[in-house]
């Protein structure tokens, strides 16, 4: 059976991907109305220009709970799995990942939900990976989150590997696990493709062990691109001394407008002079436990980029600005980044016409087939 390779892994120099548009506000904290409305209609016309874009990938944000302030940043999404699933049944060639928490979702179940949307979309499925780490999460669903990084991570690991044995045998086999103990089980039918792409991000360093050994592409902020020149090199290194290549993607937020000057402009507007800072420091606490621990122009760098894109690296400017500053990302050493806007629908448009061609003619993106 000829099996389709996953879009994600095509031969595009630097990939590009849209990120949260299932959430409410998507990347941008801030207070102003046109601020992402997250409804299924914007969901399913923003994965169709994406598709047609020629974009490799749609990632959203799996979120049970709200991050309170004025707007409630990301209080209502679209759970992933089902979201997921009717994206790829309305678009033709664009990956559309599923977000899963480890400890809110059994593998077997997981690892058949994954197998029918590959099925389903003809090798389109993909998965990230989240070991937990949102402690008011587990207790909106009457669970306790393991205090260290090793009892998260040793649960994910276990949970992967059942999942990735369900995708690759057909019969069915015994598990005694640490945390799992499974009998007679199997998942029919295999995934489409040979390969299902794997996402996880990771900070601690048993988070980047957990990524090396079993993600396709890690994701990791880009604050400072010197130091992600660095991180990027050590990564890459440790994973081939396990025999792996992992490839690195960051996250990045866009303003594109005909000048720089207005870019600035609306850059200020919305995640300055309207930010929702309430909700902006509940996430630095929640993400950020020793952040007071870090030097002030740090705090108030990783402050600002929340507010502006969920500290995404920002791509602000004219259509030339922003080419550079995905070329400077390429530069660094990252595979590829996520995009995500104010309201995604009406500017990804603008930044599909003006700044798809420049990198193109760049060679950072290889032109869309069937495009005109």
């Amino acid at each position: 059976m000829t099996v389709r390779t996953a879009p994600v892994f095509n031969d595009n120099p630097f990939e590009l991907g849209i990120f949260s548009p299932n959430c409410s506000g998507g990347l941008a904290v801030t207070k102003v109305p046109e601020r992402w409305n997250n409804s299924w209609e914007n969901n399913l016309r923003l994965a169709q220009m994406a598709d047609e874009a020629g974009l490799e990938f749609l990632l959203p944000i799996a979120r049970w709970i709200g991050y309170g302030g004025a707007t409630n940043f990301h209080g209502s999404v679209l759970e992933t799995v089902t979201w997921a699933a009717g994206l790829l049944a309305q678009t033709k060639n664009i990956n559309v990942f599923s977000t899963i928490h480890t400890a809110f979702n059994h593998p077997v179940v997981v690892a058949k939900q994954l197998a029918t949307m590959d099925n389903m979309s003809n090798g389109r499925a993909g998965l990230n990976v989240v070991c937990g780490w949102n402690k008011p999460e587990y207790d909106a669903l009457g669970m306790t989150m393991p205090d260290d990084h090793e009892t998260r991570y040793r649960f994910g690991q276990e949970w992967f590997d059942i999942v990735r044995k369900l995708w690759t045998e057909t019969g069915p086999f015994d598990w005694d696990g640490e945390f799992y103990q499974l009998r007679d089980t199997y998942s029919l039918p295999l995934p489409k493709t040979d390969k299902v792409p794997i996402f996880n991000a990771a900070g601690s360093q048993q988070g980047r062990d957990f990524a090396v050994r079993n993600a396709d592409y890690l994701f990791t902020p880009a604050i400072d691109l010197d130091r992600s020149r660095e991180e990027i090199a050590t990564i890459k290194e440790q994973a081939a001394g396990v025999g792996r290549n992992v490839g690195l993607f960051t996250l990045s937020y866009v303003v594109c407008r005909p000048t720089r000057k207005e870019a600035e402009e609306y850059h200020h507007y919305y995640s300055q002079e309207n930010a929702d800072w309430e909700a902006v420091d509940n996430i630095i606490n929640l993400m950020f436990a020793h952040a007071e621990s870090f030097p002030k122009e740090v705090i108030r760098l990783l402050r600002d980029r929340m507010a502006g894109g969920h500290g995404g690296y920002p791509l602000v400017g004219d259509p030339d600005t922003v080419a550079d500053g995905i070329q400077r990302l390429y530069e660094t050493g990252f595979a590829g980044t996520t995009l995500a806007f104010v309201d995604y629908v009406e500017e990804f448009p603008y930044f599909r016409d003006e700044v798809l061609p420049r990198l193109e003619d760049r060679g950072l993106r290889l032109p869309v087939a069937g495009a005109a």
